[in-house]
Formats: C-alpha cells, sequence, structure tokens
C-alpha cells in the first residue's frame, strides 16, 4: 500500500446537480481500487449526501436509475472511507448513511489536509 493519502474534500459538489458529486467519488473509488489510502470529506453543500435517504434520491443514471447512494457504497466497497463535517446544527442532528464512519470537525480535515503525506483534491 502507497503510504500517501488521497484526501477530497467534497464542499461545492451540489446534490441537485448529480455530475457534480460523481466525478469526485469516482475518481476516490479509482484511486483505492488502484490501493491507495483515501477518504472522502463530506461538508458544506455536499454535506447533505451523508444525511441518510438525501444521496438515496439523487439518481445519476436515469435509464438504470442508478443513485448517489449506489456510488457512494461502491466506492466504501472499493475501500473509500467516508467522514461528515459537522458544518451545520441540521446536519449534527440527522442521521447519517452507515458509510460515515464519523463525524469530524474543521480542525480535522485542516490538520489531515496539511500533512506532508496527504495529497488533498478539493470539490
Amino acid at each position: 500500500m502507497n503510504n500517501k493519502k488521497l484526501l477530497v474534500v467534497m464542499s461545492n459538489s451540489d446534490p441537485s446537480v448529480p455530475e457534480s458529486c460523481y466525478a469526485p467519488l469516482f475518481q476516490a473509488t479509482i484511486a483505492a481500487a488502484l490501493h491507495n489510502d483515501v477518504e472522502v470529506i463530506l461538508t458544506g453543500l455536499s454535506g447533505r449526501l451523508a444525511i441518510a435517504g438525501v444521496a438515496e434520491s439523487v439518481e445519476v443514471d436515469l435509464e438504470s436509475h442508478r443513485t448517489m447512494y449506489d456510488v457512494i457504497q461502491e466506492a466504501h466497497r472499493a475501500g473509500v472511507s467516508f467522514k461528515a463535517c459537522n458544518t451545520s446544527l441540521k446536519m449534527a442532528a440527522e442521521e447519517l448513511i452507515e458509510e460515515v464512519e464519523e463525524k469530524v470537525g474543521a480542525a480535522y480535515v485542516i490538520d489531515e489536509a496539511m500533512d506532508d503525506n496527504t495529497v488533498t483534491f478539493t470539490y
């Protein structure tokens, strides 16, 4: 396994525009499939994907009815770790999808992003 970590911070990817969320999750899945340590932080607009029921309602393929939650599950199976940043009180009170391993704060995100062994992509 690679000693570098890929940190994907999804902040501005809007669940109402599935294309803006699909690409970062697909890239995270590929990176994990290539045996990299990959972590996705859902925060800001994208933080809504961590709330149970939201990702299931966002279709990414109208023909197959594949949802953003299917994409998240696929990424998780590939080894992607998901965390949600408590960016709002509303999200803090919501039930989260089971793929989210923990809630983290801004200090965690900054500390991880500043680590010399971390490559950070932001969306």
